[in-house]
């Protein structure tokens, strides 16, 4: 497992196990000669992937240390429910906007948990979550996807525009996705916070944006729209009233469609006592987010549009 955790290089596997090289690839000889089929593909010396018969070995052992992992967590649950580790993969979108509030309620109920915030792009929440190398993952984009993940709907949000002040776009009544496009933009990379449905609902009706900047990170962002380079299209929740009194925002919710955050965790795995008090911080943040329209309702009230 940790071999193709690490690519498939046995020199990577074998400083994360504390191990000498030659000890790793004799282990990979002897399970191979042990199961009688080859479990790895090769170019030449070097491991380049799975075989069918390695892929199905690989789930099984995942499986087999989830439950390991399952056992251990019941007994630290009843041993010391008030300690342990918490580990939360997510965006900077979540990190920065959603996470707060939720962790500062969470430490004032578990104070000696230890939070560890995983960041990456979702598809990479998803191999960490499936891999155990998180507890919880939360984005918008790839969670909601696998059979193998238990996947809470949390919130819904849209898209704003952002600009500085006085830029002509701002008297367009209302913003069209072609008034859009006569400007350069400035939004998110493709794979974060819902790119890929913006970039889809543009060429649906056959016109290409001009992007001139993209970024994982709704800061970075707004630096560059700052900076005279574009105006940015982000998470409305992104936009803090407070904090960027310089920029001017404009509703874009009638031209997107509306993105669902999740909170994700595999299916089968046991839920500690102070993980499942996240869950519920968050779902509570969740709600309060619809409630306060920046972000657009909450799934639970879809049926309300």
């Amino acid at each position: 497992m940790t071999l193709a955790e690490s690519g498939f290089s046995v020199s990577r596997a074998a400083q994360q196990l504390h191990l000498v090289q030659p000890a790793v690839s004799q282990h990979l000889r002897l399970l191979e000669e042990a199961l009688g089929t080859p479990l790895f593909l090769r170019h030449g010396k070097r491991l380049v992937g799975l075989t069918e018969a390695g892929d199905k070995v690989l789930g099984h052992a995942r499986s087999m240390l989830a439950e390991v992992a399952n056992i251990v967590a019941v007994g630290r649950d009843h041993v010391e429910e008030a300690r342990g580790v918490l580990r939360i993969g997510t965006t900077h979108t979540q990190a920065r906007y959603v996470l707060p509030p939720v962790l500062l309620e969470f430490k004032r109920a578990y104070p000696e948990v230890e939070v560890q915030i995983h960041q990456g792009t979702p598809a990479q929440l998803v191999e960490m979550a499936l891999a155990d190398r998180v507890d919880l993952a939360v984005c918008t984009e790839a969670v909601g996807d696998h059979a193998a993940l238990v996947t809470l709907p949390s919130y819904r949000w849209n898209r704003c525009l952002i600009t500085p002040p006085g830029h002509p776009l701002l008297e367009r009544r209302p913003i069209s996705l072609g008034a859009l496009c006569e400007y350069p933009i400035i939004t998110y990379v493709f794979g974060f916070t819902g790119r890929t449905s913006l970039s889809q609902t543009f060429a649906k009706v056959g016109l290409h944006p001009r992007v001139v900047l993209s970024a994982a990170d709704a800061d970075v962002i707004k630096t560059y729209v700052r900076s005279g380079m574009g105006i940015g299209i982000i998470a409305d929740l992104a936009f803090h009233p407070e904090h960027d009194q310089d920029l001017e925002r404009r509703d874009l919710s009638h031209l997107f469609p509306w993105e669902v955050t999740r909170l994700a965790y595999p299916r089968g795995k046991y839920v500690r006592r102070f993980q499942q008090r996240f869950i519920d911080l968050f779902q509570q943040e969740a709600d309060r987010i619809g409630r306060g329209g920046g972000a657009g309702a909450t799934v639970s009230r879809r049926a309300d549009l």
